[in-house]
């Protein structure tokens, strides 16, 4: 007898652990989730017909409880539809934004799991309802893609994950990324053999590590930095881990955790994609009026070289009274004081001795420019609110802050401080050496730029951000967030004549293509990087940019094929649109639908290639035609060129 009850019981565990399938489709039904739990939780994805990502497993240890997605039936199905309207404070490319999209989640004992089907992609993440605090050991996911897939792979060597995620993205074949031992930071963009661009990031990272890639056994995988415990300082700002926890967080029992996205469409509809955003926290109640996104004259790129001045141009009050002056007369919101304005690196409450700086602030705010100063992470980890509520009193606008290079939680919770505390005295972020956006600028409006881009500055010092690498960014990196790339070079040079020189940099591509920057990367704080006597010399082009918003109502794509071209177009606050088109090394053609506009003639202020710029790229022209809303309007682009026009109804 107990033998047979022993074999009724093993049957019964059997049959209660056989695997049950359950599919969720997105509402236009054209996107299928198929989930199944069971010996192994996993997912997998199709769209139109195409097998986008083969059954993959999914799972999370916490310390002391069995493998949650291992050996487990869900309790429960719950389904649900959601159709909300949210109004972005900081819009960089819708100011409304719809979130339409069906959702199943899987209960289990303690824990669950939620996967979205929207008509651009889909997402799950797990959520735990466990007593006090747990250790995370591992979280667990495989993205099991044809290895025939084109992919973007963040060539990153450091495997010490002290990493500022500034990378070229190497367009190669999925099946050969990660082969020389390197690791992909997010985004991920991959092209499948059917013309789906995936794009795999994540959103609502909070308490948490980054999730990173990994390619091995024929698949990608995920993995997460451990908390980092202990580190010895090497310099002011680079750090030595000495001491990794055997979790990679310690975290409430009771939560939800980051959500892992995949966006799913073309090239065309992945600029107007914004999931990520979507699927972050709301902004955190408070009064957020005092925000004002703008456009920044910075010093660091262009090395304080000024010219045709009566002063000795470095670190002191007239050159930085200079720099406002510029910002003043173009309208800028903002001047940025880098590295150097300080006494030291570590302190960084006291100014140089050849600058006042609160009679540049309030300078400043006769001319209705503001300050914004960078600092080092390191003393602002140490006595942070000291530092802000000193830079409160001065009247500062905001900080750049620099140099963070770890993943881990403590990092991640580390700029969730520094946005709050900064909310408080109505201060802006900008974070620089940074990882990605995932949700903190949704969150705390005011943490407007993220850097973790491969971005200008590099031209100081190398060749690697060519027009080419300018078209991959928007298929990549910038589908997880605003960028803080810092683009306006005046000297523009072609393939053949780019030299990197530290004091007098240059940018590759044309004049035009800069200009086309402005309104193609998204960053609610734009740099203008070059020096304003340069500006000065070229004043219709200053004026072009001047005109540029850095927040956008509404995006509309029309051309799009990753690294090589593309052109959209955006509305602004105040009515006017803005469209252009960017090319890599390849001379293009095309025609601009202007069906967008309103009904009625529009005059269009064009900033474009010159005629003989594929030999000197610092040839532009700035022309001016009337329109009637749904005319088409001839776009070309020379080598490395670009194209950009504003649109004001008449």
């Amino acid at each position: 007898m107990k033998r047979l009850l022993s074999i009724a019981f093993l049957v019964t565990a059997a049959l209660g652990l056989q695997a049950k399938t359950y599919t969720l489709k997105s509402p236009d039904k054209n996107i299928v989730i198929t989930v199944a739990d069971g010996k192994q939780l996993s997912w997998s994805v199709e769209r139109g017909g195409e097998t986008i990502l083969s059954p993959s497993a999914i799972s999370m240890e916490v310390a002391g409880r069995e493998v949650m997605g291992i050996n487990a039936s869900a309790r429960k199905a719950v389904r649900r539809s959601i159709d909300e309207t949210s109004t972005a404070v900081v819009p960089v490319k819708f100011r409304t934004v719809r979130d339409r999209c069906n959702q199943l989640t899987l209960e289990f004992k303690g824990w669950s799991v939620a996967f979205r089907a929207y008509d651009n992609g889909v997402a799950y993440r797990f959520e735990t309802a466990l007593p006090g605090k747990i250790e995370v050991n591992a979280e667990n996911s495989q993205w099991a893609f044809a290895p025939e897939c084109e992919v973007y792979w963040a060539d990153e060597k450091n495997q010490a994950l002290t990493s500022h995620c500034e990378a070229n993205f190497v367009r190669e074949p999925l099946g050969d990324a990660g082969r020389d031992g390197t690791y992909c930071f997010l985004p991920m963009s991959l092209l499948t053999p059917s013309g789906t661009r995936a794009v795999v990031t994540e959103a609502d990272l909070f308490d948490y590590p980054n999730m990173l890639l990994r390619s091995g056994n024929g698949r990608i995988e995920a993995f997460h930095p451990h908390v980092i415990d202990a580190y010895d300082m090497r310099t002011d700002r680079d750090v030595t881990i000495t001491s990794l926890a055997p979790c990679i967080a310690r975290t409430e029992g009771t939560r939800t955790f980051p959500w892992r996205v995949m966006t799913l469409g073309d090239d065309r509809s992945l600029l107007e994609n914004t999931l990520p955003w979507q699927l972050s926290s709301r902004e955190v109640p408070c009064d957020w009026s005092w925000l004002r996104p703008g456009k920044i004259s910075w010093e660091w790129w262009n090395g304080l070289n000024l010219f045709g001045v009566d002063f000795k141009a470095g670190v002191n009050t007239e050159t930085y009274k200079y720099y406002m002056d510029f910002a003043a007369a173009y309208g800028l919101e903002y001047i940025l004081l880098d590295e150097g304005w300080s006494a030291s690196t570590l302190n960084i409450v006291e100014c140089k001795p050849d600058l006042d700086l609160q009679e540049l602030i309030d300078y400043g705010k006769s001319k209705g420019v503001g300050v914004v100063l960078w600092t080092l992470w390191t003393p602002m980890m140490a006595d942070m609110e000291h530092i802000l509520d000193v830079y409160q009193q001065w009247g500062v606008g905001g900080i750049k802050i620099d140099f963070m290079q770890m993943l881990d939680q403590n990092m991640v919770n580390f700029y969730e401080k520094i946005a709050a505390e900064c909310a408080k005295r109505h201060l802006l972020v900008d974070y620089h050496g940074a990882f990605k956006p995932a949700g903190l600028q949704r969150k705390y409006p005011n943490a407007m730029n993220f850097e973790g881009v491969l971005g200008m500055e590099m031209d100081k010092c190398s060749d690697w951000v060519t027009p080419d690498h300018d078209l991959d960014l928007p298929f990549t990196r910038m589908v997880a967030g605003p960028m803080d790339y810092t683009p306006g070079a005046v000297n523009n040079a072609t393939k053949a004549d780019f030299a990197a020189l530290w004091s007098h940099p240059m940018s590759q591509g044309t004049r035009s293509h800069q200009a086309a920057l402005f309104i193609v990367y998204e960053g609610p704080l734009m740099m203008l990087c070059d020096s304003p006597s340069k500006y000065y010399g070229a004043p219709d082009f200053t004026h072009f940019l001047a005109q540029v918003p850095t927040v956008w109502e509404e995006t509309v794509a029309q051309e799009a094929r990753s690294g090589d071209y593309l052109l959209l177009s955006r509305r602004a606050a105040d009515g006017r649109w803005f469209s252009a088109g960017l090319t890599d090394w390849t001379e293009r053609d095309f025609t601009l639908d202007t069906s967008f506009l309103a009904e009625g003639e529009w005059e269009v202020l064009i900033h474009r290639d010159g005629l003989n710029a594929n030999s000197w790229a610092e040839d532009y022209k700035i022309e001016t035609l009337t329109i009637t809303a749904g005319d088409t309007v001839p776009v070309h682009m020379a080598c490395g060129g670009g194209w950009a026009a504003i649109f004001t109804r008449k």
